[in-house]
């Protein structure tokens, strides 16, 4: 029988598991793609049952479960840091105890209860080691040096690692409160977005501005010698507040902060100033990455660079760390952020706990939940719901070349926030109004966020300039690339000339796959519009039923779920 490794992330944001099979991912779920509550931080039971169900394992049957982090050593952070700013952080303090001290703090108690496992297999790894090992264990490297770049975790908030056959060695930290990943994050709130969910908004904005007020961001963080930073905590509030992440001083440098859901609009002063600011702090992050992982070079001397934790998902600055560093190579977790902790967990007790064999590279995102066809058959005749069973690649490409934009749920859905062709919107790129008809009629959402092109790998250099050496990230959307002639007019394509590429091989979605291939055959192009199939502030779907009340809310004109076709008129 296989070994069986749980890990578990929870009670921040984004809360998942994530099942090991003698050291293989079989099953990887976030909480929110159940509970349908978009960051869920709560205990992922729900995640948890579906794992092990995935398996068909009890949890009797794993010989270890482990939590992505150290509560007690993140606890003593949290009250060294209220204590070191008290009284000015008094609300802080009351607040954060409050949280702590009612169910966080017994965690090493409550924890087997609530899984149903006994205490003696229950270990803790370290946050910023989880991220770590989420990107090297899933990595096809023997070597690699690792770069974590997140918020927080227990004390640190970057790292610099080394792994190898002997495990995973730390380099070198950074300790909170001096956060590249918290910086980003106060930049977000002040244009307006909520923290740890609207930094992509930030990236999308920077785009339209010129980072003409890099000084004054660099006045907020400063570089050090040998590649690091530190934060002037005069701007910001993170270290004392619980609910606000810049002081007074920050908004007389930059301005007042932006309303919440203010309309941006590039053509006037407001609008213009603000993308600056986003280009600015955007330029400062890629700056200080790129000096963060040279130095790691300088000291590993190795080809491969391994990365991860919530700053990674930053696909502009990840194109940087190959384009402006001198590794080969680059490989990220699909899922960096703290929901990627509980495969770190697990694969970090895998190899360095339990002790078993490498585990195999993550080849594959679809590691969440499938519908089965009869059961979709079933739930759509019981709703009264008009279908027709299709060859869901042929008709979907029919669909998408006569100007359709179509709901895809197909397979099991994908591990990270990426939608990577299983739980997909999908439209022509290159149709005329099709960026606006996207974000208006369907998304219901700001008209400056962009969508990805997902493409065939052959032709792929013929619409952009692929970045040697990011292969894998491409493969999970994660990294940008200047876009060529061809393809310059596309939905796809940033007001910038960039796009977050999303190449597409027949042995990991050959059902995708085939459905660009049809497409092409129609059009020309073996390329789709891709976004997540979700409406403005909700999770990606994973159900049928997600996928139908989606469709019925939304300007979809198609839905395929399995071999099943739903038109908007008859649904």
């Amino acid at each position: 029988m296989p070994r069986y490794v749980l890990g578990v992330s929870a009670h921040y944001h984004d809360a998942a598991a994530a099942l090991l099979a003698d050291g293989q991912v079989v099953a990887a779920s976030s909480e929110e793609r159940f509970s349908r509550v978009k960051h869920d931080a709560s205990l992922p039971l729900r995640s948890v049952r579906f794992c092990l169900a995935q398996a068909g394992v009890r949890i009797e049957d794993v010989e270890a479960v482990v939590y992505y982090e150290k509560p007690i050593r993140k606890f003593e952070r949290i009250v060294v840091t209220q204590m070191a700013s008290f009284p000015r952080s008094r609300r802080s303090f009351t607040r954060a105890m409050r949280v702590w001290l009612a169910d966080r703090l017994w965690l090493p108690a409550t924890l087997p209860a609530a899984l149903g496992c006994h205490p003696s297999r229950l270990y803790w790894s370290d946050h910023l080691l989880s991220h770590a090992a989420s990107a090297f264990y899933t990595s096809p490297y023997a070597e690699a040096a690792v770069l974590v770049a997140d918020g927080v975790g227990e004390w640190a908030t970057t790292s610099l690692w080394r792994g190898g056959p002997g495990g995973l060695e730390r380099i070198a930290e950074i300790r909170f409160p001096h956060s590249i990943g918290l910086l980003y994050s106060a930049f977000t709130a002040w244009l307006g977005f909520a923290v740890n969910d609207g930094e992509y908004k930030v990236m999308g904005m920077a785009a339209f501005g010129e980072p003409t007020h890099e000084d004054k961001v660099r006045r907020v963080l400063r570089s050090l010698p040998g590649g690091g930073f530190e934060i002037d905590l005069a701007y910001v509030a993170w270290h004392h507040s619980a609910t606000d992440s810049i002081s007074a001083l920050f908004e007389g440098l930059f301005g007042p902060s932006r309303a919440p859901g203010a309309v941006f609009d590039p053509t006037t002063a407001e609008g213009k100033y603000a993308a600056d600011v986003a280009a600015s702090i955007q330029k400062v992050t890629e700056d200080t990455l790129v000096e963060l992982a040279n130095e790691l070079h300088r000291r590993t001397g190795l080809d491969h660079l391994c990365y991860a934790g919530g700053v990674a998902l930053n696909s502009v600055a990840n194109q940087k760390l190959l384009a402006r560093t001198p590794f080969r190579s680059l490989w990220v977790h699909p899922a960096a952020g703290d929901a990627g902790g509980a495969v770190g967990a697990a694969l970090w007790a895998w190899h360095e706990v339990v002790g078993g064999a490498r585990s195999p590279p993550l080849t594959r995102p679809d590691l969440g939940w499938e519908a089965d066809d009869g059961a979709t058959r079933t739930l759509l005749t019981d709703l009264g719901v008009s279908f027709e069973e299709v060859d869901p690649a042929v008709r979907a490409a029919e669909d998408i070349a006569s100007g359709r934009i179509v709901g895809w749920c197909q397979g099991r859905s994908e591990w990270g926030p990426r939608a990577l062709g299983f739980r997909s919107i999908l439209a022509d790129p290159a149709r005329p109004g099709m960026r606006e008809a996207v974000n208006t009629r369907i998304k219901f959402r700001e008209l400056f966020r962009p969508f990805a092109p997902s493409v065939h790998v052959a032709p792929a250099e013929d619409w952009f300039e692929l970045t040697p050496g990011a292969d894998q990230p491409l493969r999970w959307m994660l990294l940008v690339a200047p876009v060529r002639e061809p393809a310059l007019d596309w939905a796809t394509t940033h007001v910038d000339g960039s796009a977050r590429v999303h190449l597409v091989e027949p042995e990991v979605n050959p059902l995708f796959h085939r459905l660009i291939g049809e497409l092409g055959a129609r059009t020309g192009r073996a390329a789709v519009l891709n976004t997540s199939f979700n409406l403005k502030g909700e999770p990606i779907v994973t159900t049928p039923l997600d996928a139908l009340a989606t469709f019925r809310r939304s300007g979809l004109d198609a839905l395929y779920v399995g071999p099943f076709r739903v038109a908007k008129d008859e649904a």
